[in-house]
């Protein structure tokens, strides 16, 4: 007779998060050291991380970064056996790394500058696992803590000159086709229609999606630095060119199908399937370039543990308490500074007005488009006509404000001569007049509009929001309150009166700009 068969056993089972107990004691302390340091940063500086979250979830141009995290755990994962043979251990060159992305982020907070901040709150998160694990560890995982770089959303600075670049590519295209047209800014004229590169067209999406995927396979499939700065040059290059070729595309079947065929066809191709298509081209062009083994480790712990260079850094240690401790002291003092800087203001008289100008009247603002600037956080705004003898018309726009800083920033995003979501959408850039930011707008594709701004803080006139920022950052260094005017004078162009010598005539009248705007703001 067989034996009967086992019962199964009845019992306490295993808890999921047994796998705990088989990872080494120093790595396992370390980790949950480095699990509360970054739980306490992501708290401490929760604003900026909900509005990085929101950009990841909301923006399609940062869609991409929702796996940077799930990418960084594979990767951590991948080189786990050999990060076992190494000790991790605090070391208290990280805490220099730390107080650098602290400045970073307190100089983003002066500024109003959320790439600054963003970039900073990250940076202390790298930072911090370099101090928590120290130089071998850290040598080991090299690559995921940069990667986590890319958690930071950056590249809309980048979206007027990948406009301009598409629109030459696109132009070009378009001639060799045969198509007659005429390229303005970043409007392209078509016996079709009137096509417009807008910033949705740039292709910034692509390219920042293509660029963390191209350090990803860079990383992971070669060893060669040449071939892998080969490889990131095709990642850069390909997605322009071929954001051009898919813009033409769209403007040649809009010449055969019309422009709403050619519009459904643009909906279809312009998104993640483009993307996966120009993936597809680089990895076929790519493939057999690729010269890291296939079972070849991502790291060589010999190497690391051999190292004299990583054995004298490791010798800066520091205990983990005291290291927890200054990482929380520069942090906290990060936020004090921010704190203090941010509720200095400067003393504003109570009215500011357009003062009369020499040769020049006030007149009824009428424009033939609506156009009005932002100017968030200001405490004065004014914006009014003058016209001159010979028929000259500009529109001034002054704002004044008691500092810079969030929600009150002259150069940010959305704020001065083109208001997004308006009537007006860029052009091109426009002719330097007397070191402003000059930019051509357009409205309704027939009334064009010259607007140059300036920024004037302390003895500075400038047109450069960098400058701008680098004043504020200054100021706020020192915890000095200084007001900040914007000034814009904006033309609409006319076939007799061009709007760049309608601007010009007016800034002569006007005198040196920067004492004009003193006297606007009541500082002289």
């Amino acid at each position: 007779m067989p034996p009967d068969a086992a019962a199964p056993a009845i019992g306490p089972q295993p808890a999921p998060w047994r796998w705990l107990a088989t990872i080494d004691p120093q790595w396992r302390a370390g980790l949950v050291r480095l699990a509360a340091a970054w739980l306490a940063l992501i708290v401490l500086f929760r604003a900026d991380w909900l509005a990085m979250a929101d950009q990841w979830w909301n923006s399609s141009t940062y869609n991409h970064v929702l796996l940077v995290p799930a990418i960084i755990a594979w990767l951590v994962w991948q080189r786990a056996p050999e990060l076992a043979r190494l000790v991790p251990r605090g070391w208290w060159p990280g805490l220099v790394l730390m107080a650098g992305a602290g400045l970073v982020w307190v100089l983003g907070a002066f500024a109003g500058l959320n790439l600054a901040r963003q970039l900073g709150a990250v940076g202390m998160l790298m930072a911090s696992a370099v101090t928590l694990i120290g130089p071998r560890a850290s040598a080991g995982l090299a690559f995921p803590i940069a990667y986590m770089i890319l958690m930071v959303p950056f590249g809309d600075e980048l979206v007027p000159l990948l406009q301009m670049v598409t629109a030459d590519i696109t132009i070009a295209l378009v001639h060799l086709s045969g198509i007659a047209a005429e390229i303005d800014g970043v409007f392209i004229n078509t016996p079709a229609g009137l096509f417009e590169v807008a910033e949705a067209c740039s292709g910034v999406k692509f390219l920042i999606a293509m660029i963390a995927f191209g350090l990803l396979v860079a990383n992971v499939c070669y060893v060669s630095w040449r071939r892998r700065a080969l490889f990131m040059v095709a990642c850069v290059i390909v997605p322009i060119l071929a954001n051009g070729v898919r813009a033409w595309g769209t403007i040649l079947a809009a010449q055969h199908f019309g422009i709403e065929a050619a519009a459904g066809f643009d909906h279809i191709i312009y998104g993640w399937v483009f993307f996966a298509i120009v993936i597809a081209l680089i990895l076929a062009g790519a493939w057999r370039t690729f010269d890291r083994p296939a079972h070849a480790a991502p790291v060589d712990a010999s190497a690391i543990i051999a190292s004299p260079l990583l054995g004298r850094l490791e010798g800066l240690a520091i205990r983990p308490l005291a290291a927890l401790a200054a990482l929380a002291a520069i942090a906290l003092g990060a936020q004090g500074w921010a704190l203090a800087a941010d509720s200095m203001e400067a003393t504003l008289p109570p009215r500011i007005d357009l003062p009369q100008v020499a040769g020049w009247q006030r007149t009824d603002y009428a424009p033939r488009v609506w156009w009005e600037p932002r100017a968030a956080g200001a405490s004065h705004r004014l914006l009014g006509r003058y016209r001159d003898s010979a028929g000259n018309e500009v529109d001034v726009f002054i704002a004044l404000y008691p500092g810079q800083g969030e929600g009150r920033e002259a150069g940010g995003f959305g704020q001065g001569a083109l208001v997004p979501q308006s009537a007006w959408d860029w052009q091109a850039p426009g002719p330097d007049i007397l070191g402003g930011k000059s930019d051509r707008l357009l409205a309704e594709g027939r009334v064009h509009r010259l607007a140059v701004t300036w920024y004037r803080t302390g003895a500075m006139l400038t047109g450069s929001n960098a400058r701008l920022k680098l004043a504020t950052m200054q100021d706020k260094l020192l915890l000095r309150a200084r007001p900040t005017a914007m000034l814009i004078l904006t033309a609409e162009q006319r076939a007799t009166h061009p709007a760049e010598r309608s601007i010009r005539a007016f800034a002569r009248a006007a005198g040196p700009l920067d004492a004009w705007m003193d006297r606007v703001a009541g500082l002289r």
